[in-house]
This record gives C-alpha cells, sequence and structure tokens, in this order.
C-alpha cells in the first residue's frame, strides 16, 4: 500500500456525526503512529514513502501536500472501498486510530516531539526506519502474546 492509501483509510475513518474532523496535522501523526506499530509487529514497513523530522514532528511529504490546501482545517470526508485493505492492514490501523485518534493534532505533535524517532533525527532529514521500528518494540505489545491475553483475558 502507498501512504496515500493509508491516509484515506484515517480520512474515511472520521466520524463527523460525532464531531470528529482530522487536519492534515493530525493525519501525519497517525501515519506516523501506523508505520511505527506495523514496523514492531512485522518488522516491515506498511508504505514505502519516507518519513521526515519536520518541525511539527513527523510527516510524509507527499501526503502532506496532497492535503495541504487545506491548512489547519478538516479534511473532507471520502468514503473508500475497504476491501482494498487486508485484515492484518485494517487491524494495524484500527487499532493506531482507537489508541491515537482520540487526541488532538496539537497533543500529537507534543507527543511524538517527546520520543525517540523524532528526536534524535536531524529536522528535515528521514527519520529511520529501524529507529522507528526500535522505538514502537518498546510500546506495542503483539495481540498473541502472554501479557496481551491477561489484558484481554
Amino acid at each position: 500500500m502507498k501512504a496515500h492509501d493509508i491516509a484515506k483509510y484515517f480520512v474515511s475513518a472520521v466520524d463527523e456525526e460525532a464531531g470528529d474532523s482530522i487536519s492534515n496535522l493530525k493525519l501525519q501523526k497517525l501515519l506516523y503512529y501506523a508505520q511505527g506499530a506495523h514496523l514492531a509487529l512485522y518488522d516491515e514497513a506498511l508504505f514505502p514513502e519516507r518519513i521526515y523530522a519536520w518541525t511539527h514532528g513527523p510527516v510524509v511529504p507527499e501526503v502532506y501536500r496532497k492535503y495541504k490546501q487545506h491548512g489547519s482545517q478538516p479534511i473532507p470526508v471520502e468514503k473508500i472501498d475497504l476491501t482494498a485493505y487486508d485484515a492484518r492492514t485494517r487491524e494495524v490501523l484500527d487499532e493506531v486510530n482507537e489508541v491515537f485518534g482520540q487526541f488532538s493534532a496539537l497533543k500529537l505533535r507534543s507527543m511524538t516531539h517527546n520520543e525517540p524517532p523524532w528526536k534524535e533525527t536531524s529536522r528535515n532529514c528521514e527519520i529511520p526506519l529501524n529507529l522507528m521500528r526500535d522505538f514502537f518494540k518498546t510500546i506495542v505489545i503483539p495481540d498473541d502474546t502472554p501479557q496481551a491475553a491477561a489484558q484481554h483475558g
């Protein structure tokens, strides 16, 4: 999948009736968390595009440019064909959206600024995938671990 496909998934998941919205800033942070979670769980990238350490946190430039005309305003929700996403991808994206989607764009920005992948990468440089993977392995618990089973049981 491409980062644009992952972005569309997050945009389509917004519940406008509940008063939810997603800005470009928030979308960028969700892409970062999705990539990190996927790296931690499966040791492979979710999408091939690179994530850079910009001033306001991690950014996928190609996706940023697509939505930048919205500024800090909400991105219009678009419905997508969910069958284009395999079960594993949907599971990761739904979990990321549930855990991180509840936070505002500014809260997510603050969170990423306190995490090693962004802190240890020079501004405007690519955040290395191994740095993301290693950090996210410390915070992501796979569902098939005994700890996860105990939490769900």
